[in-house]
């Protein structure tokens, strides 16, 4: 009689188990996400520091837009509530708006009640200025210029 008895087989489903067990663990797919959300975040400060700063360049050095004024704590980019600054990035310096990964996909447009999760702060009302931004999901995520 030829085939495998049926220690044999849960021999073999057992070392199975343990190797995909192994496997996952290395891998953390949880770990894998949140490192790749926070790749993510650190481009988008990046970016929103990058359009500020070119604005400011090509408006010979002057913050050209409006209801964002210098202050010490961080305040939302976002439509109410927080610094509306999206027409004045959108799209010539952006060409979308970064919203945080965990929320969804970034604005293609300024629309009405848009939020990115990313907050934003100067620290001078006359140049040179101090931008700094940061995530609201980790602020330890955070850039200047």
């Amino acid at each position: 009689m030829k085939g495998f008895t049926l220690l044999e087989l849960l021999i073999v489903i057992g070392i199975t188990v343990v190797l995909i067990g192994a496997t996952i663990a290395a891998i953390n797919p949880a770990k894998q996400m949140a490192a790749a959300r926070d790749a993510t975040r650190w481009s988008h400060v990046q970016v929103f520091a990058n359009a500020i700063a070119q604005n400011i360049i090509d408006n010979a050095g002057t913050w050209t837009c409006t209801g964002f004024p210098a202050t010490t704590t961080f305040v939302e980019i976002k439509a109410t509530g927080g610094y509306d600054i999206c027409s004045c990035l959108y799209p010539n310096y952006l060409g979308s708006v970064p919203r945080d990964p965990a929320a969804g996909s970034p604005y293609t447009a300024c629309a009405s009640g848009y939020e990115t999760d990313y907050e934003v702060r100067w620290t001078a009302t006359t140049p040179p200025y101090r931008i700094e931004v940061r995530s609201q999901a980790d602020t330890s995520i955070m850039t200047s210029r």
